[in-house]
């Protein structure tokens, strides 16, 4: 039983430094047009990311069963999945690298897995699918942003610029909104497919459904996460990669949040952070190519690439520190 307590209350805390992370995610752009100040922004965000955590239990049920073979893991397993990924999400906010929670869980939760009983537990079409949709969310919202911001610049040609970006100030807060709540669909998620996994394991669940109670927890741990706000990577996200104006916010959270909204209901875990960050280089580069600063946008991809093996080894690494505790 304690086992079961540890991994709830870790699976609450990745939660919470998932919603440090990514509070930039849903506000960076928001906070860098100054439509909000970071206050607002922050505040606003909270309660969305929490409403956003009870629209549906699709990708909780894909981290739970597509991942790993539930039968063919230990709590300890969970525990050294959710030590590695609240490592890494918190190296990475320090470092103000905005990168994937779902990355992080997902390779520390197949390194763990490995090491406790080998590669046959792998799901193997699961993992590649998520993999897919993982690598296809950040082109597909850099399309769908640069397509926006395309449609908004031709409908707006003759209109002067300052008066573009007044009437988008209230629009970008309802993106903003949108990109907030389309956020807690997707990763409140991903801890309520862990604590789901960890009872199904434990034998507290006969069958991998997400309880009410989980729902509220991850959500809160969330929108906590949220409240506290990740600095670093909301500069990165909202001023250091590209100069954004209200219009550009506008795109960029709307693309952004359409495509994590419709991949949450499907039930394919995405990540929030690889496809926003795919947007706003999306309209930036509507504007000019070299509106985008390329080499933050490098060092950007540099953390993307390595979250998945560094947490694979880490995952795999802290479950054989761990292994002396199996029963």
């Amino acid at each position: 039983m304690w086992l079961v307590v540890l991994v709830v209350i870790l699976a609450l805390i990745f939660d919470f430094t998932n919603g440090w992370n990514d509070s930039a995610n849903a506000i960076a752009t928001v906070v860098g047009t100054r439509t909000l100040s970071p206050l607002q922004a922050l505040m606003l965000s909270a309660v969305l990311n929490l409403a956003g955590a009870f629209f549906s239990t699709a990708v909780a049920k894909a981290i739970g069963n597509d991942i790993v073979d539930p039968n063919g893991i230990t709590l300890l397993v969970i525990v050294a999945t959710l030590l590695a990924a609240i490592l890494w999400n918190t190296a990475m906010t320090l470092m103000g690298l905005p990168i994937s929670a779902s990355h992080a869980l997902i390779g520390a939760l197949v390194g763990a897995a490995i090491a406790y009983s080998g590669w046959d537990v792998l799901r193997v079409k699961g993992i590649i699918t998520i993999l897919i949709a993982l690598l296809v969310s950040p082109l597909l919202g850099g399309v769908l942003g640069y397509a926006i911001m395309k449609l908004i610049r031709g409908v707006f040609a003759e209109t002067s610029p300052s008066k573009v970006k007044k009437w988008f100030r209230p629009l970008q807060i309802v993106s903003a909104s949108f990109m907030s709540f389309s956020h807690g669909t997707s990763d409140a998620q991903k801890a309520m497919g862990i604590i789901t996994l960890a009872l199904f394991t434990s034998g507290h669940l006969s069958k991998m459904e997400v309880p009410t109670w989980v729902m509220v927890a991850a959500g809160l741990a969330m929108a906590i996460g949220t409240a506290a706000g990740g600095w670093r990577v909301i500069q990165t996200m909202g001023a250091r990669l590209s100069r954004l104006e209200t219009p550009h916010g506008f795109s960029a959270e709307t693309a952004a949040a359409l495509i994590l909204t419709t991949v949450a209901k499907i039930g394919v875990p995405v990540s929030s952070t690889h496809t926003i960050t795919g947007s706003i280089i999306g309209v930036g580069a509507a504007e000019r190519i070299r509106s985008v600063r390329w080499g933050i946008a490098g060092k950007i991809l540099y953390a993307w690439v390595l979250t998945l093996p560094g947490t694979a080894v880490m995952g795999f690494i802290l479950y054989e520190i761990l292994r002396v505790l199996e029963p």
